[in-house]
């Protein structure tokens, strides 16, 4: 593992959002969803997520979720991803979403 510095870290703007919508995404190579989230002061953004294994779609919307907003857009297929989701797989290699316990303003930085 490569360590970072403390100043690589603070580059990563780690942000939390609601998702408001969520669509299915057949285009998607891999099971996926697109999400429309709520970053607050940064603006409502699109992305998509590969977490049909653990989530339908109507228990996300209203989820908070942490997204990393300071990454380039990226082309998926006809899409335009703007963040990434964040989660973590699990023994079987599906994703599970970082999400909070408690309610934060959308917007709010990981510290």
């Amino acid at each position: 593992m490569e360590e970072i510095t403390w100043s690589d870290f603070e580059k990563v703007e780690l942000r939390a959002g609601t998702i408001l919508e969520v669509f299915d995404f057949p285009e998607a190579r891999k099971p996926a969803y697109k999400v429309k989230v709520d970053f607050g002061e940064f603006g409502i953004r699109m992305s998509s997520a590969q977490i049909t294994k653990h989530y339908t779609k109507e228990e996300l919307v209203g989820k908070q979720i942490v997204g990393v907003i300071n990454f380039p857009k990226k082309q998926i297929g006809k899409f335009m991803s703007e963040f990434l989701v964040t989660g973590l797989a699990d023994a079987n290699g599906d994703i599970v979403l970082t999400s909070l316990d408690k309610k934060v303003p959308n917007g709010s930085k990981l510290i």
